[in-house]
């Protein structure tokens, strides 16, 4: 058997002082799989050539700006050139970042938001469909290992037809006005220049939206929102508190707060079904409980014995060793990886090894963050997704 090579990589974003890029880095390198060897990791040149020294990148593929990052990949022979580039740069800089390096043929990854507008999201998808590139999307909570097997465990119908789902993500580091510091990722968060045009909703509701669907499949049909913005002189909300009706007739509870105190990073999701309930916190991520409407509780554990195979595939340690955020994030890569490595090979990848959140998951995550902040707006009670 043929041991695929290491992949090329390309970072945009998350030079000096970045808190995401880093954790892309570490990720992308836990398995082996990608190697980052050129960037423009800053939209400052001299700090972006700066950060690439840092990080040992060759003088010749250190660059000032994206920019001149793809016009020398671009003068490079395919032996040479970057397979996929990654883009961890605030959200107002994705959509045409990531335009550029698609239509080139590049592979890209992004973190989420995708974009800013639904528009912009769909000309994405549609360059992608044309230039048949893989496009991955961070929502990292999908490559936990007990959500993968909430996910499978919802298809095999171990809690049956699904009536109810509340999931919660609450943070407390914006309680106060940090942006007026030196806090750089309180500064662009909470700026609708850059962020776009949500605050908590965009930042963590997005990933509240994609954690609900990857588990349950479920589509959001209409919904009814309520944001807020409880520091004085913030322009975006920093709280949001949503309930959803999903096509089929299941009903949903999302909560997204970045404003409640003493919270760190709590995310929650509770699905309940005609014979039984999934309960995952992603600040316990390594059991899965399984309320059974006619028996006892059952707790599923990372790494234990009677896991769907999507679940295994995502651990790395035997039971009782603990995995956590970056080894979610690395399932992640380690899909897109398995994805590229086929292309490479002119083969059709396993979904159940090529298991990532795509393109049209980040588009569908703007459309929510879009008809979210037009129900906050509206005087209507229910706001239709289409």
């Amino acid at each position: 058997m043929t041991v695929p090579r290491k992949l090329r990589c390309a970072m945009v974003g998350g030079g000096r002082d970045a808190f995401i890029g880093r954790i892309h880095r570490h990720a992308m390198a836990l398995d082996g799989r990608i190697e980052l060897v050129a960037g423009a990791l800053s939209s400052q040149p001299e700090k972006a050539l700066a950060s690439g020294r840092d990080l040992g990148l060759r003088d010749q593929r250190n660059h000032g700006s994206w920019q001149a990052l793809l016009a020398h990949e671009l003068s490079l022979s395919a032996e040479e050139r970057v397979d996929v580039v990654v883009i961890v740069t605030p959200n107002d800089v994705h959509y045409e970042v990531a335009k550029a390096f698609v239509e080139a043929g590049f592979h890209v990854v992004c973190d989420k938001p995708l974009v800013h507008t639904s528009a912009q999201a769909d000309q994405l998808v549609r360059a992608v469909a044309q230039r048949g590139t893989v496009f991955g999307v961070t929502y990292n909570y999908s490559g936990y290992p007990m959500v993968r097997q909430a996910r499978e465990m919802v298809k095999a119908g171990a809690i049956g037809e699904i009536r109810k789902v509340i999931v919660e993500y609450h943070q407390g580091w914006l309680a106060t006005r940090l942006e007026q510091g030196a806090n750089k990722q309180a500064a662009w968060r909470t700026d609708p220049a850059r962020s776009g045009v949500a605050g908590a909703i965009g930042d963590i509701g997005s990933h509240a939206e994609n954690l609900v669907a990857t588990v349950t499949g479920l589509q959001i049909e209409s919904l009814c929102a309520d944001l807020h913005a409880f520091i004085p002189g913030r322009r975006l909300d920093d709280d949001a508190s949503l309930l959803l009706r999903f096509r089929g007739g299941a009903r949903g509870v999302l909560l997204a707060s970045q404003i409640e105190a003493g919270c760190e990073n709590d995310i929650r999701l509770r699905v309940f079904g005609s014979t039984g309930m999934l309960d995952w916190r992603q600040e316990e991520p390594n059991t899965l409980v399984h309320a059974p409407i006619d028996g006892p509780r059952k707790l599923f554990s990372r790494g234990s014995p009677g896991l769907s195979e999507a679940a295994r595939r995502a651990c790395r340690l035997p039971a009782g060793h603990p995995e956590g955020f970056i080894e979610a994030f690395a399932n992640i890569y380690l899909g897109i990886a398995a994805d590229i490595d086929a292309r490479l090979a002119g083969t059709a990848s396993d979904p159940l090894v090529a298991d990532y959140p795509r393109i049209e998951d980040g588009a569908r995550g703007v459309r929510f963050i879009e008809r979210t902040v037009a129900s906050a707006a509206s005087e209507r009670k229910w706001t239709p997704m289409a």
